[in-house]
């Protein structure tokens, strides 16, 4: 009779331990796979239309209509296609599933030279997503109230952010992916909403309103819109940072030799592909037709009239961020409590999962109240984090593993998008670290 092996495909041997099969039977990311296809969409849609999609028309308005048009198609196309290279890698090896990024990230560059090269970047993505979902969480909730109750005495962020993170507290004791899968559905709902509100609303004040709209260069200085131009492109390869889960969401679906995971996975992924264009190229596009230069970094808090639709939009950004900052941490909680179990010899108890999980919240949330420069922020781990991660290291392992004819189409395809990756990171943090030292100047600690 076949069991079920460590790797979630029908196997004709278990050889792990009695011990061994409770501790991945434990683990957050192996502990559940009875996803289906649309919990991949869910995922997926929690996981990129977040506080990214916000800051697109002010990173159109700093590189112009022509580049910002070009980098936006072209950043959808090329993470399109290495999502799509990470989900047929997947499963790869016959009765091997990669189900964590550092593991794919291992069999492609050597145990420790692999571990070495993914999970440090998968870490910094992770945690600084979380922390930049904190601040975006306090703010969109400090523009709530700001909004309903404009006659009361102004409340400082840090307090906002806070509130945000007693919420983050609670849920994340939830133990893996599936068990957040009504948590991820309802972010994805209302992140797609919010969308439609910001550029719906947009389109109606550019009707009523009459002030005049300028498309040139933000800053008079040529040096200041070079570093500009930088960090757009760093807020750009944030909006595009799905790739980070992709392989432990996939992890959560069932998979047999006669329907793989991929086949399932694929489907939720293109799904989610389609809403991420619904939802970027209207915001980004008509925003910044809209309002040009005089955009901020976040559309949201640029938004005057429908008063009563602008607080709902932005209680359902406090409400999707919610969710995505769950998807990021998820991964995080799954290696510290693997390290902590396999490594250390800890039991798999309560206690545990409860420290672990309350010491990472309380960090994101010191950073984050310390350091919250919503637009410099993504722009700096935009392009130092997350454009490895999405734009190219799947492309190298696509050529270590897959081996595709030395320049033949593939060959080819992953070599511009490893050229272009690698230029986004080199310069994108250098107009991400000048940002947040411009508004570093002006900033007094927990204001």
């Amino acid at each position: 009779m076949a069991s079920i092996a460590e790797n979630g495909s029908t196997d004709h041997s278990d050889k792990r331990t009695k011990e061994e099969r409770a501790i991945d039977e434990w683990l957050p990311i192996t502990s559940d796979r009875n996803a289906k296809w649309w919990y991949s969409t869910m995922h997926n849609v929690t996981a990129m239309v977040g506080a990214g999609v916000l800051s697109l028309p002010y990173a159109m308005s700093e590189m112009g209509w022509g580049a910002g048009v070009t980098v936006m198609l072209l950043s959808w196309i090329i993470t399109f296609y290495t999502i799509w290279q990470m989900v047929e890698m997947h499963e790869m090896i016959p009765g091997k599933r990669f189900d964590r990024y550092h593991e794919l990230g291992q069999y492609a560059f050597g145990e420790k030279l692999g571990l070495w090269i993914v999970v440090p970047q998968q870490i910094v993505v992770e945690v600084s997503t979380c922390i930049i979902y904190m601040v975006t969480g306090g703010k969109s909730l400090k523009k709530f109230q700001e909004i309903l109750f404009p006659h009361v005495k102004p409340i400082k962020l840090t307090y906002f952010i806070l509130i945000f993170s007693s919420i983050e507290f609670v849920l994340s004791l939830l133990p893996n992916f599936n068990s957040i899968s009504s948590v991820s559905f309802v972010a994805a709902i209302l992140s797609m909403t919010y969308s439609i509100i910001a550029w719906t609303t947009s389109l109606k004040e550019h009707a009523i309103g009459k002030e005049i709209v300028s498309y040139g260069p933000r800053s008079d200085k040529s040096s200041d819109n070079v570093f500009m131009f930088l960090s757009a492109l760093g807020n750009v390869a944030f909006a595009y940072a799905g790739h980070n889960v992709v392989l432990e969401i996939q992890a959560t679906i069932p998979s047999t030799p006669e329907k793989p995971s991929k086949k399932a996975m694929w489907k939720g992924v293109l799904t989610a592909y389609i809403i991420v264009a619904l939802c970027y190229f209207p915001v980004a596009f008509i925003g910044y037709w809209v309002f040009g230069n005089g955009v901020n970094d976040n559309i949201l808090l640029t938004l005057h009239r429908s008063t009563w639709l602008i607080a709902a939009a932005n209680i359902f950004v406090v409400a999707h961020v919610i969710g995505s900052y769950q998807v990021y941490a998820m991964p995080v909680f799954d290696m510290i409590e693997t390290y902590a179990v396999k490594s250390l010899k800890y039991k798999p108890s309560t206690p545990l999962r409860v420290c672990v999980r309350a010491v990472f919240v309380a960090f994101t949330l010191f950073v984050g109240m310390t350091f919250p420069f919503f637009g410099g922020l993504m722009g700096f781990f935009g392009g130092f984090a997350l454009a490895p991660t999405s734009y190219y290291l799947p492309c190298i392992i696509w050529l270590i593993l897959k081996k595709p004819k030395r320049f033949g189409l593939s060959w080819c395809i992953n070599w511009v998008c490893i050229i272009v990756g690698v230029l986004l990171t080199v310069i994108s943090p250098i107009g991400g670290l000048w940002s947040i030292i411009k508004e570093a100047r002006s900033y007094h600690f927990y204001q």
